[in-house]
């Protein structure tokens, strides 16, 4: 099975969780960018609104083609309980009947509110979700540059 990571970081823990699973995995891995950066208090103001409004965010193209692959894990930072906006942005952009695993990224590990609406989002788009999983980073708020 040809398996891709495609990943959004803001403070870069999920960046080395999606390295950590390329290496285990031989998969590629590709950097979602959001078309504008944001600092700090566009993430945890207007970004978590849109997160917790299921939003996407202009991104920058992928240098994939998702449809070359079976299977498609999606990584990102959870904001106020929410997947990052870009999340959404890459969900958009899934083909249909791919196999789907997501991993969320966040210092408490705990997206449970937003868990099920992210389940059907995958769903609509004709994929099968395969594993959903939330990772306990040690990056807090404070320490976070944005952008990394």
């Amino acid at each position: 099975m040809k398996s891709a990571i495609v990943y959004y970081t803001f403070g870069g823990s999920t960046k080395k969780e999606a390295e950590r699973l390329s290496e285990e995995l031989g998969a590629p891995v590709f950097r979602v960018m959001e078309r504008h950066k944001r600092g700090l208090l566009g993430a945890f103001i207007p970004g978590c609104i849109l997160a917790m409004r299921r939003r996407s965010v202009p991104i920058q193209p992928l240098e994939a083609d998702l449809n070359e692959y079976d299977r498609i894990i999606i990584g990102c930072p959870v904001w106020a309980g929410y997947p990052a906006p870009a999340f959404n942005a890459v969900a958009e952009l899934l083909p249909p009947e791919k196999q789907v695993e997501i991993f969320l990224c966040s210092g408490s590990g705990n997206s449970s509110k937003s868990e099920q609406g992210t389940r059907e989002l995958i769903e609509r788009k004709g994929c099968v979700l395969s594993s959903y999983r939330d990772v306990i980073t040690a990056a807090s708020a404070g320490k976070m540059k944005g952008g990394s």
